[in-house]
């Protein structure tokens, strides 16, 4: 299929989508009112503590108990305040100054537009703060979802010095954190022998890993491995030789996205009886990269990254998978912001699959009603994300990069 004829089937299956989620496009719209206005934009950095200290993968070293988001908080003339991530720059977020949601939402391409990219997520909020609607509710989901996730904290802990010599307790003790959490879903870190240890020593402890965290999870437990790349398609296939049987849910990023080799290790998957998903996608910066793959079905499972794509870019990926059966499961690591978007965007489409979770937390934002329960997250019902500033906690740790104002 040649890439125009291509994204204009995209596209008109995006429209065909938003139709089938009853998207209430200019219904809702035409409620936004035009009277108010941005008149100021503070832009600061967002420091989240995560629960454990996340080790190395297969290509980076330690990823430390921290993590972060660029912030966007918007205030209004009216007093109405929204707020989100957004890695936009100083010039373009005072292109708000003075503009009103109604404008910057565009009815017939249902996307917010505007100078922030694919940022943007304080908009939304701002728009269900308005609406008093929460944002899953205005991208067309329907009342009552809850949003299957996934833990992806489980990281190289056995090469942690603290836990050299007690690794196998220490990833007992991870799968009980997240099972505690709230989680019956397990993704684990594999790859050591493509940097940190030799070829075959470790791809041992990647097998014997899976295995510790199986017996202890038992059958009420969904385990997945993520490789970041660190295996090619031979010792693929000697992997799941290995873990096959092991029931794994999904294999992501094995070696890079290819439509050839993703081919050929799904048929020897499917031959050995295995129903693992293959699922891919976290490293690429454009939704055509995905099209041999959606032609192909090459992937069970697209992950572009959530934050990276944003609200729009992670519906439209999801109309491209759809009418090959293809889910998406965007990707989200260091970013507690991320998470809510990812549980507002799998709350308006069929083919969401899980959200991941980064266990992270911060005292300067509240978002009540995002519970993890029985390996599902609550999308709470209050007004755009639901998220409220603690002002004291905000005056005293956020140092703003910008302050700007109409």
């Amino acid at each position: 299929m040649q890439r125009r004829e291509f994204l204009a089937t995209a596209s008109g299956i995006a429209a065909a989508a938003a139709t089938s989620l009853h998207w209430p496009a200019r219904g809702w719209a035409d409620e936004l009112p035009a009277d108010v206005k941005i008149n100021r934009v503070v832009g600061f950095h967002l420091t989240t503590q995560r629960s454990k200290v996340a080790g190395k993968n297969s290509r980076l070293d330690v990823h430390g108990d921290t993590g972060g988001d660029r912030m966007l908080r918007l205030f209004t003339n009216e007093g109405a305040q929204g707020i989100g991530a957004c890695n936009a720059r100083r010039n373009d977020a005072e292109k708000l100054l003075g503009a009103s949601i109604a404008e910057l939402f565009q009815p017939d391409a249902r996307r917010m537009t505007g100078p922030l990219g694919e940022g943007t997520m304080p908009l939304w909020d701002l728009a269900g703060k308005l609406l008093n609607q929460p944002v899953y509710r205005l991208l067309g989901g329907e009342n009552g979802r809850r949003i299957p996730v996934y833990d992806g904290s489980v990281y190289f802990a056995d090469l942690l010095p603290q836990y050299a010599d007690r690794w196998q307790d220490r990833f007992r003790e991870e799968i009980d954190m997240g099972l505690a959490a709230g989680h019956r879903v397990f993704k684990i870190k594999i790859g050591r022998g493509a940097k940190w240890m030799p070829r075959e020593e470790g791809d041992r402890r990647d097998v014997e890993v899976v295995r510790v965290c199986r017996a202890h999870g038992g059958d009420d437990v969904q385990l997945a491995v993520d490789a970041n790349n660190g295996y090619d398609l031979a010792g693929a296939k000697r992997l799941m030789d290995q873990i096959g049987p092991m029931n794994i849910a999904f294999v992501e990023e094995l070696f890079p996205e290819e439509v050839e080799p993703c081919l050929e290790l799904k048929e020897y998957m499917a031959a050995n009886g295995w129903k693992t998903l293959l699922a891919d996608g976290e490293t690429q910066g454009r939704l055509d990269v995905f099209e041999p793959l959606v032609a192909a079905k090459a992937v069970d499972v697209l992950q572009g990254d959530m934050k990276r794509f944003g609200i729009e870019g992670i519906l439209e990926e999801a109309a491209m998978g759809r009418p090959q059966g293809i889910q998406v499961a965007p990707h989200n690591w260091g970013s507690l912001l991320g998470f809510y978007m990812q549980l507002h965007v799998g709350g308006a489409i069929d083919n969401f699959y899980r959200a991941e979770h980064d266990p992270l937390s911060t005292d300067v934002l509240t978002g009540e009603g995002y519970t993890i329960r029985d390996g599902s997250a609550d999308v709470p019902e209050r007004p755009g994300f639901g998220l409220e500033i603690n002002r004291d906690r905000f005056a005293d740790s956020i140092r703003p990069d910008f302050d700007l104002r109409a």
